[in-house]
């Protein structure tokens, strides 16, 4: 049976953005799995629930049913143990840490940089959902949430352990890039996806290190639809 990804897209079915789907791919090609993504949206619920699950990513292997980005990677191990991605012990306890750091520090203050960016590319049949379900998070309209100066700083500062760390490693996984990797770029690539902000300066290490992702697995990311590639959709 084929391997299914279900994938989250936006404006134009080929645009991607899910952070956490971004994790899965890139974990698949460093197995060299081959998979069929389908593309779902985040009011498409009925789709999912098959899995008993509400969000993306949801991988069908087969008879297996594996939600949450986390838990995929681990179960990929499991069923594929070449190129391991996790390891054990304080391999994957480092990974854990990397999972936190990116949902934690990086993507908060990616989100308030470009929410606005993120509003614009989502699919207009989603817009009403991400709007209520994010300002009731937030506590506040998207309008006064967003202040990319904020955002930016906040991110800025965020980074430090990263550089430290990129300056003496090529990857957060060593010499080659692996579940650390992918667990902190997919919040790279959901922002690359839907909009145009420089995140980082390119003498950044970080901008490096993004750099040398986007070139991984035959160009993995760097082949991915941006939401500017859309005709009439940026502005």
């Amino acid at each position: 049976m084929a391997r299914i990804l279900y994938d989250l897209h936006g404006i134009d079915e080929g645009l991607r953005f899910s952070p956490y789907c971004w994790r899965v791919k890139y974990a698949l090609a460093h197995k060299g799995l081959d998979v069929e993504t389908r593309p779902w949206r985040f009011t498409d619920k009925e789709a999912l629930a098959f899995a008993g699950h509400d969000k993306v990513p949801v991988l069908v292997d087969g008879d297996e049913v594996v939600t949450e980005s986390y838990d995929i990677l681990r179960y990929l191990d499991r069923a594929y143990p070449e190129a391991p991605l996790l390891g054990e012990g304080v391999a994957e306890a480092r990974a854990r840490f990397f999972k936190h750091y990116a949902e934690r520090s990086l993507a908060p203050a990616m989100m308030r940089t470009i929410i606005m960016d993120l509003l614009n590319a989502i699919h207009p049949g989603d817009r009403d959902y991400f709007r209520e379900t994010r300002e009731k998070r937030f506590g506040r309209a998207l309008e006064e949430f967003h202040s990319p100066a904020k955002g930016l700083a906040q991110l800025d500062a965020a980074l430090e352990p990263l550089r430290g760390h990129l300056q003496e490693s090529d990857y957060l996984d060593g010499d080659a890039p692996a579940a650390a990797d992918y667990l902190v770029f997919g919040s790279f690539m959901w922002a690359r996806c839907v909009s145009s902000a420089d995140l980082v300066s390119n003498a950044d290490p970080v901008y490096a290190w993004v750099e040398r992702m986007l070139d991984q697995h035959g160009g993995l990311g760097r082949r991915a639809m941006r939401v500017t590639d859309i005709e009439g959709a940026y502005r």
